[in-house]
């Protein structure tokens, strides 16, 4: 690689928005938001550069991206958005959880969520023709509350007490808890919630656990996700089962996950990008339902918990880590 190009290559992926957009003047942006961290969302950001790439969307040649990162800490979350109104990105993608931040900094750069939180009516004036700036896909994550529960009983036939963890600042996790809880009474499964709204809940919620749980539910959102390490950590050292909403929390000492596989949505992001950045309205654009999902299992975490998860059950998962 000649050293101009090689200066370019590094330039598109600085940090600094300022010498970023000077080397990409001349190209459409794309504000690429994370409310997570970019460790925990590399399998979902490969995948929507990648359908861009087969898009002819060619990141710092056809195409520039500015990278940033809200670590699970929502205030973070405006200040980047304000950031991209000050560079006039062409259009911002991001989860469910931020578009209310981001919609609240601009009414008229096109808002794309890679998956909404639920439900994504929430976010638009309806589903099929969303009106505003805003467009995307649905995870149905609160949808399959009932469904994973499910799983999480056939594995674990004689559940009693479930925990549940979730952000309870976020107001998708608090409808989700509602609906766990709603679910878990129906199952006559007792239900304690740990409610963390910062890093620093997640420890002294897992110490304060009164009814010795046996498993734990875990409500996707920027704070989890940010942070999914060290509460499948604590969950497994207080030998708790974990059943999550994405196939990236089984991985790190999770149990095992049901939901809409979330590489594919930001895939199909890229497509709705692909369209904006061409001409086409977000308001014309309806708001996606997930079409696939899968059922993960961590056997290395059934063994370290003791657990003998049945082969009929392992018959139906579409991953198994090993």
């Amino acid at each position: 690689m000649k050293r101009r190009e090689f200066m370019t290559l590094i330039a598109g992926m600085a940090v600094s928005p300022l010498g970023a957009h000077a080397q990409s003047a001349k190209l459409p942006t794309i504000g690429f938001l994370g409310s997570g961290t970019a460790a925990t969302w590399v399998t979902w950001t490969a995948a929507f550069v990648q359908r861009l790439r087969e898009l002819g969307w060619i990141e710092n040649r056809t195409v520039a991206i500015e990278y940033r990162w809200a670590e699970g800490q929502a205030e973070r979350v405006g200040e980047i958005a304000a950031e991209f109104v000050r560079l006039k990105v062409d259009v911002i993608v991001t989860t469910g959880n931020a578009v209310a931040a981001v919609a609240q900094a601009t009414s008229t750069i096109p808002i794309v969520f890679a998956v909404a939180v639920d439900p994504a009516s929430d976010l638009v004036a309806s589903l099929a023709r969303p009106g505003g700036n805003v467009t995307g896909l649905s995870g149905q994550t609160t949808e399959l509350t009932s469904k994973r529960i499910e799983l999480l009983r056939q594995v674990l036939p004689n559940l009693r007490r479930l925990a549940v963890v979730a952000d309870v600042s976020t107001p998708a996790s608090v409808r989700e808890v509602a609906e766990v809880r709603a679910v878990a009474h129906k199952f006559g499964v007792d239900l304690e919630v740990l409610e963390i709204q910062r890093a620093g809940d997640i420890a002294p919620a897992f110490a304060a656990l009164k009814n010795g749980a046996e498993a734990l539910y875990a409500c996707p959102s920027a704070l989890v996700n940010a942070n999914i390490v060290r509460i499948n950590t604590l969950a497994l050292g207080a030998r708790m089962p974990t059943i999550h909403a994405l196939r990236d929390y089984v991985k790190p000492a999770g149990l095992m996950s049901y939901g809409a596989n979330f590489p594919d949505l930001f895939r199909r992001a890229g497509d709705i990008v692909d369209k904006i950045l061409k001409g086409t309205k977000p308001a014309d654009l309806p708001v996606e339902q997930p079409t696939k999902f899968e059922l993960v299992v961590n056997l290395t975490t059934a063994q370290a918990l003791g657990l003998t998860i049945p082969e009929s059950f392992l018959l139906r998962a579409d991953e198994i880590i090993e």
